[in-house]
């Protein structure tokens, strides 16, 4: 198995499916990426708030890469497990005029500083604070000609803020492009569902991916086989179904019919017990809310109701 490093510089905070591969890599293999925090680096320990408002904001997720994944071509699924990450000790979080899940009432500016004491931190006191660390971009490059901001996800991934794709989870995105052309950074030491005030703990992080590529299978969007290893029991083990868009129900119902869709196709259920199925089990949750025009929606399922299942099994 071939291992890689992929420094952070240069980074991009855009996609576009002509940028010029960093790295390439073979199927299987290995590549720790030096992912900056999402300022790109601007944010250090220590700074003061009118230091944070003069930050270059059109460097916001400075992503690592695009890696190029040989064999890789459009109507494949890209598998990337998550096999460890590693923060650098610290992390910000902050609240901007305009910004936020609840910016009619907090208009800031507010700068917040966290030290991390291994794996959790008590910056915030009294409360104790889990460290849950997770990229909150990676994707591969859009199908689209043109250049687009990172902040709004979509079905090949990107800004998901997905909490539960932690070390031991995989994540499966349908390619696009030759290459698939991944990308990845914006790192946090902790979110909650939603990440509601625009920003979880904002770290520099190092992440170990594994890739491996599925050929000609259907997906329509992001789905997470999240597998906690740092968690005491196995409730957070699950299956993840993805959804963004622009309205909230719509988004919420075609990530539950995704579900649905996904048990009558891997576990042979009738589509009516599987709609079942989900309205006594399924966690329809809110993983991000901020990035406004688009949400983006989890539907999960625990693999502890159901029997174990390689999705894309290897013929």
């Amino acid at each position: 198995m071939t291992e890689h490093t992929l420094s952070a510089e240069p980074t991009h905070s855009v996609w576009d499916r002509t940028l010029a591969p960093r790295l390439r890599v073979e199927p299987g293999g290995e590549v720790t990426f030096e992912c900056i925090d999402s300022s790109g680096g601007q944010v250090q320990p220590g700074m003061s708030v009118s230091e944070f408002l003069t930050i270059d904001r059109t460097r916001i997720h400075a992503l690592t890469g695009p890696v190029w994944v040989e064999g890789a071509e459009p109507g494949d699924v890209l598998q990337i497990d998550v096999l460890a990450t590693r923060h650098g000790g610290w992390g910000w979080s902050s609240v901007l005029e305009g910004l936020g899940f609840l910016k009619d009432r907090f208009h800031g500016p507010y700068l917040f500083h966290w030290q991390l004491d291994g794996e959790s931190t008590s910056s915030l006191a009294p409360a104790v604070v889990p460290v849950r660390p997770f990229l909150g971009v990676m994707g591969v490059a859009r199908a689209e000609d043109g250049t687009f901001r990172t902040r709004p996800p979509g079905p090949f991934g990107g800004n998901l803020d997905v909490r539960e794709l932690c070390a031991g989870s995989r994540l499966y995105l349908p390619v696009f492009n030759n290459g698939a052309l991944f990308s990845c950074g914006d790192g946090h030491a902790a979110q909650g569902d939603g990440e509601v005030c625009i920003n979880g703990i904002e770290c520099p992080l190092d992440v170990t991916l594994r890739f491996d590529l599925h050929k000609r299978q259907p997906l329509a969007g992001p789905l997470v086989e999240a597998n906690e290893v740092a968690a005491p029991d196995s409730s957070a083990d699950a299956w993840v179904i993805v959804e963004s868009g622009t309205d909230l129900a719509a988004t919420s119902r075609a990530a539950t019919s995704r579900m649905i869709d996904l048990l009558v196709s891997r576990w042979g259920f009738l589509d009516v017990h599987a709609y079942i199925l989900c309205s006594v089990a399924l966690k329809l949750r809110l993983s991000q809310v901020v990035n406004e025009p688009v949400y983006t929606v989890s539907a999960a399922l625990s693999k502890q109701i159901l029997p174990a299942r390689n999705l894309f099994p290897v013929h």
